[in-house]
């Protein structure tokens, strides 16, 4: 189900709950959305949607996909970056890092392990951010 993009501030700020398997359709709505917004968006996380979970969704090269509770373990390579995003007006600055390397779940709860690079680490970086309830 698309939902619709929440632009509250005050609850984009807090920090996001850790996801549970009863939140697998939560999930399912955020890649639909995500993917109805495909034009404007590459990555979603479940707060942007109104649910505070630790869930996140993002065009990997054109392939979906959805994390549950990511965690970034390793990073190198900072830089600068500017970003937009759905949830907020304009464009904003933010300090990235070239690779990360993150833990999460997949849709069946199993601990997964994955370094990513250049603008799939940007995108991951900025959901993770949302999860955390970072507001830049």
């Amino acid at each position: 189900m698309i939902r619709d993009i929440c632009r509250d501030e005050f609850f984009l700020a807090q920090r996001s709950e850790p996801a549970t398997p009863e939140d697998l359709p939560v999930a399912a709505d955020l890649l639909d959305t995500l993917k109805h917004h495909r034009d404007e968006c590459v990555g979603m996380a479940a707060n942007m949607i109104g649910v505070s979970r630790r869930i996140i969704a993002f065009d990997d090269g054109g392939t979906y996909m959805v994390m549950f509770d990511p965690e970034i373990v390793k990073r190198s390579g900072p830089y600068e970056a500017e970003e937009g995003c759905l949830s907020l007006t304009g464009i904003r600055r933010a300090r990235r890092w070239q690779t990360i390397k993150v833990r999460w779940k997949n849709e069946k709860f199993q601990e997964r392990l994955k370094t990513f690079t250049g603008w799939t680490a940007q995108i991951i970086q900025h959901e993770i951010d949302h999860c955390e309830g970072i507001v830049i």
